[in-house]
């Protein structure tokens, strides 16, 4: 038996865990497996295994934590309330502390996800390499796993330099936001951005989007470098606070749910839960702010469904706002998602470091797509449209997919242009 190392759990939540099953059904990758090792009480088994000292951090404890895609599905129906994301993510720290990992896996993780990813020129500079092996059809002669890789870059990418401060379009003025630009959205939905910021100012809100802001810090919290993150939140809560803002928005979901959780990665230092509470999503804020009741929107054609971003979903608890945006533009055109929240497989990174699982569940995802017959899905995390296009494409439908913002923004009706006198 190994002797217990220093404790990375709080106990308490643990055991709070009664082992009742009713998160099986929910569980993306149970509902693949069976197995129980896969389940969220078959996890937190082994996270306690681990801290006593009864299983390694390696083999069987590393490859099941590994394969959970953090969605948190788990937590929207646990009647313990059990704080599935919060053991998660301190158990992968102790991994990445504790256990050594192949030469292509630390190059995955420490590299690419924690050196690139949060850097938008160094994005942009790995993604030219990509979009030619695409463009030029070189994609099919790399091995499987790069070219699932290379199935989720976009063909077109296009960012977007946003304005510091966005004035409100219409009256009456109802106060200021921040705007979270995020990373990947920055540099491949540069467009989706401006949309997002279009909206709010149509909703009657000034926009203020610092410069000094940095990545959120989830790519480093999923990959269980929870240090990295919480600089990340300490910059964040610097850049906004001198603007005294209302809200702080944010158009990715699983940027969203970790931007809430300052609070509990600062301990509440520097006023870190103060800032999490300020933290809405867009859907949340624009349903909230009374954006329905006052913008005029165009009806959309085709057949339109809507995909659960699981962080928005299950980490936020946020399902009702979304959609009735999307109705409001649908109409009778909507039509329910089969599973709409179960995850796509994107879960952030995971679709890079388990990609087997990740195209399980993008197959389920799209097989579910093409029995609604629609034409557009709409979501609301950059992640899920790179996943659900991917698939998409590979059953070779005509389906298209489209982030909420975009959606939203293409059917307002412009404010009419006043004729000056003649």
């Amino acid at each position: 038996m190994n002797a217990p190392g220093k404790p990375f759990l709080d106990y308490e939540k643990a055991l709070s865990c009664i082992h009742c099953g009713l998160c099986l059904s929910s569980c993306p990758t149970y509902l693949e497996t069976g197995n129980e090792n896969d389940s969220p009480r078959g996890r937190i088994y082994l996270m306690r295994a681990v801290q006593d000292g009864r299983l390694p951090v390696a083999g069987t404890a590393v490859e099941h934590i590994d394969l959970c895609l953090g969605c948190r599905a788990c937590e929207a129906v646990c009647p313990s309330g059990v704080p599935y994301g919060d053991l998660l993510e301190h158990t992968r720290d102790h991994v990445e502390k504790n256990y050594s990992r192949s030469p292509f896996q630390r190059f995955l993780r420490r590299v690419v996800i924690e050196k690139i990813f949060p850097f938008p020129g160094r994005m942009q500079a790995a993604l030219l390499p990509a979009r030619f092996a695409k463009w030029s059809g070189l994609g099919r002669w790399l091995p499987r796993l790069a070219r699932e890789a290379l199935s989720l870059v976009p063909t077109e990418v296009r960012g977007a330099v946003l304005p510091e401060i966005s004035s409100a379009t219409t009256e009456p003025r109802r106060g200021r936001v921040g705007f979270i630009r995020g990373c990947v959205m920055n540099v491949m939905f540069g467009p989706t951005n401006l949309n997002s910021i279009t909206l709010l100012n149509a909703a009657g809100y000034d926009v203020i989007t610092p410069m000094t802001q940095e990545c959120c810090g989830a790519l480093y919290a999923h990959s269980g470098n929870m240090e990295r993150a919480r600089q990340c939140a300490r910059a964040n809560i610097a850049a906004f606070a001198p603007h005294d803002c209302d809200a702080i928005i944010i158009n990715a979901a699983g940027c969203g749910s970790s931007l809430k959780e300052y609070g509990n990665w600062l301990d509440n230092e520097s006023n870190a839960a103060k800032f999490g509470a300020k933290v809405k999503d867009l859907t949340e804020w624009l349903v909230t702010s009374g954006f329905l009741t006052t913008a005029k929107l165009n009806p959309s054609a085709g057949r339109v469904t809507y995909h659960d971003a699981c962080h928005l979903a299950h980490a936020q608890r946020i399902t009702q706002q979304p959609r009735d945006l999307v109705k409001a533009v649908a109409g009778k055109n909507f039509v329910d998602l089969p599973e709409a929240d179960v995850c796509c497989g994107s879960a952030g990174t995971y679709n890079l470091t388990e990609p087997e699982m990740a195209e399980r569940l993008q197959r389920r995802k799209t097989e579910n797509i093409l029995m609604t017959g629609a034409d557009l899905v709409i979501t609301s995390n950059p992640g899920c449209i790179l996943q659900i296009r991917a698939g998409l494409e590979k059953a070779s439908s005509r389906a298209q997919v489209m982030h909420i913002a975009d959606y939203l923004a293409q059917a307002i009706q412009p404010p009419p242009t006043t004729r000056s006198p003649s």
